[in-house]
C-alpha cells in the first residue's frame, strides 16, 4: 500500500490524477469516530510527511497525525483504506 503521504504528494502534483473531489477520514479521538473531511479544508506544509491540519466548519484547525488517517475517496469512489491496527496484537 503506498504510504498516505505519498498519495497525497500525487494528488497534488499529478495533473490528470488530481483531477475531481477528493474526501479524507482520519480518526477523531474525541469523538470516537471517523470524520470525513474534503480534500480542500486541510492543509499541508511543504515537505511535511507526519501530519496536516484540518479546517472546521468554524475556522478552527485541528492537527490530525497521518498515521489516523483510515480512508480516501475520488470523486466518491474509495481509492485508499488502511484498516486500524488491533490493539495488543503483535507486530
Amino acid at each position: 500500500m503506498i504510504p498516505i503521504h505519498e498519495l497525497l504528494a500525487r494528488i497534488r502534483w499529478d495533473p490528470e490524477f488530481g483531477k475531481g473531489q477528493f474526501e479524507l477520514a482520519y480518526e477523531d479521538r474525541v469523538e470516537y469516530q471517523l470524520k470525513r473531511v474534503p480534500l480542500a479544508q486541510i492543509v499541508i506544509e511543504p515537505g511535511q510527511h507526519f501530519m496536516f491540519e484540518s479546517v472546521e466548519d468554524d475556522g478552527t484547525l485541528h492537527t490530525v497525525p497521518f498515521h489516523r488517517v483510515r480512508k480516501v475517496w475520488r470523486n466518491g469512489v474509495l481509492i485508499w483504506e488502511r484498516h486500524p491496527e488491533i490493539k495488543g496484537k503483535a507486530k
